[in-house]
């Protein structure tokens, strides 16, 4: 199996993470601590999570270099943006609305998100090296 293919694989398991971090704040954070709070929270926990998925995932992948690291990262940048539009335009949403999780409105950390995923291969490379 080859290094795009793997990358896939394991941006559909934080595809399938973020769904359940989704509903964890609907069921959860939101009940226990409000909106803004809620979803600071689930920020901070999806971006973590991905960040754990690439350490994880980097054996695996065997990737060499920076270049590679990053690579993945823009892919899985792009495919999460290519799924997150393509899902909201399904549901009928409008281009506004979709965009208004890009505005850090209420305490949405969503571009945050999206920059820990395109870095975090690069950034559990730098973990592992460390440790």
């Amino acid at each position: 199996m080859n290094e795009a293919s793997k990358a896939l694989i394991i941006w559909l398991s934080i595809l399938a993470l973020a769904i359940a971090n989704g509903l964890f704040r609907e069921a959860v954070l939101l009940p226990a601590f409000g909106i803004p709070a809620a979803f600071v929270l689930s920020g901070l926990l999806l971006s973590a999570l991905i960040i754990g998925v690439a350490w994880v995932s980097l054996p695996w992948l065997r990737l060499s270099g920076p270049g590679q690291f990053w690579l993945v990262g823009f892919g899985w940048l792009a495919l999460t943006l290519a799924f997150e539009f393509s899902f909201g335009l399904a549901q009928g949403k409008s281009w506004p609305v979709m965009l208004e999780a890009y505005t850090f409105k209420d305490g949405n950390l969503w571009p945050l998100v999206l920059a820990v995923t395109a870095c975090a291969p690069f950034i559990a490379a730098k973990i592992r090296r460390k440790a």
